[in-house]
């Protein structure tokens, strides 16, 4: 426990002292020289840091990162008829950005909270998983083929509040990639973990995924601390950068920043 407190004393020294030093935008598209920009983002069901519902912000925020493939998370209302907060058809209008076709209830967007967009390809297989917990988890399997790059295939998360469901939740994952072929995989979602250890599901996904990228603090937006949201891959190299998107409006949108990876195809190992 005292480590744990030491640790996250720490980060909030270090937030503080590197709050001038913020970068808006690292990841620009003009720099990417081929590669993919993806991205994970919290959007806190479109209520900002300032407690305003405002879905017009987080649509801002995406066309700001202008990525070939974004994971959200919270994008539909938790209860009832977990209706949709996002206004799909002028995201795609503006951005280019389609929702990976999933089976839910008439009025949501996505699995769960989970919505899955992408630009290139053709989606080949979507699978919906429920993760077990006592809330309603869930993680979105994605194959997608690239038209004259390799395919790829997203798992977008959101794992739960409790440090046992988190465990059983990274296992259930895990089986998921036994269960299916080998080929470039991206895990990303909003974790809700920032330790490692022995009993952190994000050391226990390490087996498949580590070494996991360094991590980079997204939460909260305003002045962020913990490392909640992650991107990791099963190939070493496959994530070339990372970085979080740190623009004025990101640190009112919601109360989770973007995470953003740049991805090489054309590179990487399996573990």
């Amino acid at each position: 426990m005292t480590t744990t407190k030491n640790s996250l004393a720490s980060a909030v020294i270090a937030s503080i002292r590197n709050r001038s030093n913020r970068t808006h935008n690292p990841l620009k598209r003009e720099t990417r020289d081929g590669s993919m920009l993806v991205a994970s983002y919290n959007v806190h069901k479109c209520v900002g840091t300032d407690g305003r519902f405002d879905p017009e912000r987080i649509i801002e925020v995406i066309r700001e990162i202008d990525p070939d493939v974004i994971a959200l998370q919270e994008a539909d209302q938790r209860f009832g008829e977990r209706s949709g907060l996002l206004d799909l058809p002028r995201l795609r209008l503006e951005t280019g950005l389609t929702a990976v076709p999933v089976m839910h209830k008439p009025k949501s967007h996505g699995w769960r909270g989970n919505v899955l967009l992408f630009k290139e390809g053709v989606v080949r297989d979507v699978h919906q998983v429920a993760l077990p917990g006592l809330e309603p988890r869930g993680a979105l399997v994605a194959e997608i083929d690239l038209e004259a790059r390799e395919g790829i295939r997203i798992i977008a998360a959101h794992l739960g509040l409790l440090r046992w469901a988190r465990r059983q939740q990274a296992d259930t994952i895990l089986d998921i990639m036994g269960r299916r072929e080998e080929r470039p995989t991206l895990l990303m979602g909003d974790f809700n973990e920032w330790r490692l250890g022995p009993g952190s599901a994000l050391t226990r996904l390490e087996s498949v995924f580590g070494p996991l990228p360094a991590p980079i603090p997204s939460y909260p937006a305003r002045m962020p601390v913990l490392s909640l949201d992650r991107i990791m891959a099963n190939r070493a190299d496959l994530i070339s950068d990372m970085a979080v998107h740190d623009t004025p409006l990101a640190r009112k949108a919601s109360d989770h920043l973007p995470l953003l990876a740049r991805i090489d195809l054309g590179a990487g190992s399996l573990r």
